[in-house]
């Protein structure tokens, strides 16, 4: 993911560059869907609280989306970089084109191919989506929840909160969408009163 980020910031123009870097690592530390993320207003990022309020999720579901600090500096660092490049834009998106309008979901999925491409994570066996960050999120939270010790039960329906689903089964999936949460698992249930039966 550094790597792509790193390359976003070789775009040209600068605006360009700063959007796509911070537009990208939201989707990866928030696992936010794509065009909940372009629909961002500027009202929506309430950078003094460290919360987004995603309006436009899927069902029509509204939504809060707590952030980490870093995240929040980074997107007052973006959102005063904006202003600064794009003083009129002609949107009030809070991530803006270099054009100051709103993004458009086919030139975010194109750039974010390029970007793979330039870096090797796209390669003839390997074809990351952009959708990807936000499983990649989940698994994430869910892997680092395991190697704690965290009892994933009582987490469950906070993540499926945070991710946006309707039902927690939908979270659920995630855990069968990565060898390393499955392996954990299984270590999991091993350790667990029927293993220590045996």
């Amino acid at each position: 993911m550094l790597d792509l980020m790193a390359a976003a910031r070789q775009l040209r123009p600068p605006l360009c560059a700063l959007t796509y870097e911070t537009f990208f690592g939201l989707l990866w530390c928030t696992g936010m869907r794509i065009g909940e993320t372009i629909g961002l207003q500027r009202g929506d990022v309430d950078l003094s609280a460290g919360v987004i309020t995603v309006r436009e999720a899927k069902l029509d579901r509204a939504r809060l989306v707590p952030l980490q600090q870093s995240a929040t500096n980074t997107l007052t660092s973006y959102a005063a970089s904006r202003d600064r490049l794009c003083p009129q834009p002609r949107s009030q998106t809070f991530f803006v084109s270099s054009r100051g309008t709103t993004l458009i979901p086919q030139a975010v999925l194109q750039t974010f191919h390029r970007l793979a491409v330039r870096t090797g994570l796209r390669t003839e066996t390997k074809r990351p989506r952009v959708h990807d960050l936000r499983h990649s999120f989940a698994v994430r939270s869910l892997v680092s929840w395991y190697r704690s010790g965290i009892d994933i039960e009582t987490r469950m329906l906070a993540l499926s909160t945070y991710l946006g689903h309707v039902n927690p089964t939908d979270t659920y999936w995630y855990l069968s969408a990565s060898p390393e949460l499955i392996e954990l698992v299984a270590e999991r249930l091993e350790d667990g009163p029927a293993g220590d039966e045996r």
